[in-house]
């Protein structure tokens, strides 16, 4: 499993389950957010299985349980799959069939669209794959109501075009790696320079993503003005980018950004938990 991938997921869908207007009680909210974190954790698993030879040669994923033998491919894959059905069906008993459906979709887009069709055959792969990582908070609002509305398509929509410009920046400083695992990311097959357009274009699609939810009145001040300041300095990151380069300034600003947007994405969904919370108490 990827414990950092669940941490994030887990969290997403959580503010999703929290915000939503219809409250669940404590003990189907927790069974539903282990169930979604086990569903993860099945994605995860399976991704692994599948790609363990890639994880071999890469730097950053070497170290994972297959490639260092702690684990063998049969039992990755049988742990995947048991952990699949058990998420479901755990989802489906604490909440609704809604959610239990939503949480199919997303192992089976990152499963098969992403992992299996995807990844190894165009540098789009993540733009498109980035669908099933923006699927959790949709989840928790679903667990919470049966049905969807505007803002939890919202929710994805900033996970889903905070995803591009997140792991194109991760592609450039370690280039060699996909380089060497034969994966056609955007550096390797169309250069550096068109990657960091890309990066900048998506990091201008965040600003009126992160305004819909205050434009459309679902979240107020609390949540839009501290987020617009995140989002401009993410603009402003990958705007520098653009300009630089030399290798050496290229790979260290990109893993700025890199490492920048993991803060910035749980910043903005901690911001809409925050509002939330204030609005409902004191507002």
């Amino acid at each position: 499993m990827k414990p950092r991938v669940m941490s994030l997921v887990l969290f997403t869908c959580m503010v999703g389950l929290v915000v939503a207007p219809k409250n669940v009680s404590y003990l189907n909210s927790i069974l539903s957010l282990i169930a979604v974190a086990l569903g993860a954790g099945a994605a995860g698993t399976l991704n692994m299985w599948y790609e363990s030879d890639l994880d071999a040669l890469m730097t950053r994923t070497c170290l994972r349980p297959i490639p260092t033998g702690q684990v063998t491919k049969n039992q990755a894959l049988l742990f995947g799959l048991l952990l699949s059905v058990g998420s479901i069906s755990l989802l489906y008993f604490s909440s609704n069939l809604m959610s239990a459906s939503l949480l199919f979709l997303t192992i089976f887009f990152y499963f098969f669209i992403y992992t299996v069709w995807l990844k190894r055959r165009t540098p789009q792969n993540i733009v498109i794959g980035g669908a099933a990582g923006a699927l959790p908070p949709v989840i928790g609002w679903t667990i919470s109501t049966g049905s969807l509305t505007i803002e939890p398509l919202i929710l994805f929509l900033i996970i889903f075009l905070w995803t591009p410009s997140h792991f194109w920046a991760l592609s450039i400083y370690k280039s060699n790696d996909y380089k060497k695992a034969k994966i056609p990311m955007l550096p390797i097959i169309y250069g550096i320079d068109k990657t960091k357009k890309n990066i900048f274009f998506y990091s201008l699609l965040m600003l009126p993503t992160i305004s819909a939810p205050y434009l459309i009145n679902f979240l107020s001040e609390i949540y839009f003005y501290p987020t617009l300041l995140l989002t401009i300095y993410y603009i402003y990151l990958c705007g520098a980018l653009l300009k630089l380069k030399k290798n050496k300034e290229i790979n260290s600003l990109a893993k700025k950004i890199f490492l920048y947007s993991i803060f910035y994405l749980f910043m903005i969904f901690l911001l809409i938990l925050s509002d939330h919370f204030l609005i409902r108490f004191y507002g």
